[in-house]
């Protein structure tokens, strides 16, 4: 009797016309997997005085992204997910925004839309796995599998990825782990890709302008005044309490100051600020985390110790993480040491050494 061969395992590569995502199939395809590639088209802010352009579904980026499907050898297919982009990440970018918290939209990204919703199409359409050009690492622990850092800490992504269940892990590929930013352009440049050395766009991607404008783009906003909170002087106009996050510097009252935001008050419409970056107020050493998601899928019953990241960029503090109320899934975090401007809005993310061990929403 003839031996059946076994196939191809099949992965989709979602590409978004940047070096990491090019250089992800590059190395799936040099592996002998069968690789094809998906360009995704989010929303773009076409309301009166924009362009109607997202940066990461240009027109720039999908002659790209083309370009080198076709060096690799891969097809390439778009996917429209404009709809739900819209509703998941700004719609609630906004929500978030007018009821005075800071999201992470791009935590919510990855989690309902360019990871999450496509690996929902990708199995239906028979693929084995989805691969992106993020930098973290996934390894296999027995019938489990654990999301880590990256070798590149420069360029880590695990922070915006603490939000997948144990069975999306399993099928999700992370090819740029375990190479830093440089090695990345260089094997880009050694295929001859076109994109080796595209610079990168640290922006949030559907933004048309400045942060700013957009909130007053889209938002209600109400002029208020700015008082100093070590006295109550009024020393200028806010433009709306959206427009500012606890601990910011830029753009309030010019020609005094340095000022740092301390303290809304939402019923009287006021900003408080101090004039010291250090000032105790800024500083806390507890935070509440709802919307928590545990990466291996059981939620801890007892306190433990590990690390948190309160922002991304930042440095990953020992802490103590408390349940607070099962029931609503929220979690009490003590800090060892004070941390500065905590942000409702922003996730925190839990660390073991290099393992993440899930994150939630700062409440």
């Amino acid at each position: 009797m003839k031996k059946k061969i076994k196939s191809k395992i099949k992965i989709l590569v979602a590409m978004s016309g940047g070096v990491d995502s090019s250089v992800a199939a590059q190395l799936l395809k040099n592996q002998g997997y069968e690789v094809a590639g998906v360009f995704l088209r989010f929303w773009k802010d076409e309301g009166a005085g924009a362009p109607a352009e997202n940066r990461c579904c240009s027109l720039e980026s999908l002659l790209d992204a083309r370009a080198v499907a076709g060096k690799i050898g891969i097809p390439l297919y778009t996917l429209n997910f404009s709809a739900p982009f819209k509703k998941a990440v700004v719609d609630n970018f906004l929500s978030e925004y007018d009821a005075g918290r800071t999201p992470n939209p791009c935590v919510l990204c990855n989690k309902q839309v360019k990871i999450g919703l496509l690996l929902k199409h990708a199995r239906r359409l028979g693929f084995d796995y989805v691969a992106t050009g993020h930098y973290l690492n996934l390894k296999k622990s027995g019938p489990t599998v654990k999301l880590f850092k990256a070798k590149d800490k420069n360029k880590d992504q695990s922070y915006f990825l603490y939000t997948f269940t144990p069975d999306e892990l399993k099928h999700l590929i992370f090819p740029l782990g375990n190479y830093t930013k440089p090695q990345v352009r260089k094997i880009a440049a050694r295929f001859n890709l076109k994109v080796a050395a595209k610079p990168e766009s640290q922006d949030i991607c559907f933004l048309s302008g400045d942060h700013n404008n957009f909130l007053k783009k889209y938002l209600k906003l109400k002029p208020g005044e700015i008082r100093l909170l070590e006295t109550g002087e009024k020393i200028g106009v806010h433009q709306g309490l959206p427009l500012y996050t606890i601990g910011q510097r830029r753009g309030l009252v010019g020609g005094t100051g340095p000022y740092y935001v301390a303290k809304f008050d939402y019923t009287k419409n006021i900003l408080y600020v101090v004039k010291n970056w250090n000032e105790d107020i800024l500083y806390q050493d507890r935070l509440i985390a709802k919307k928590v998601n545990w990466l291996s899928g059981k939620a801890p019953q007892k306190p433990f110790s590990c690390s948190a990241v309160i922002r991304y960029g930042h440095k990953a503090e020992k802490c103590t993480v408390i349940p607070k109320s099962i029931k609503s899934n929220e979690y009490l975090v003590t800090f060892f040491k004070p941390q500065r401007a905590i942000t409702p809005g922003q996730s925190v993310v839990f660390y073991r050494k290099e393992e993440v061990l899930g994150g939630g929403v700062i409440k």
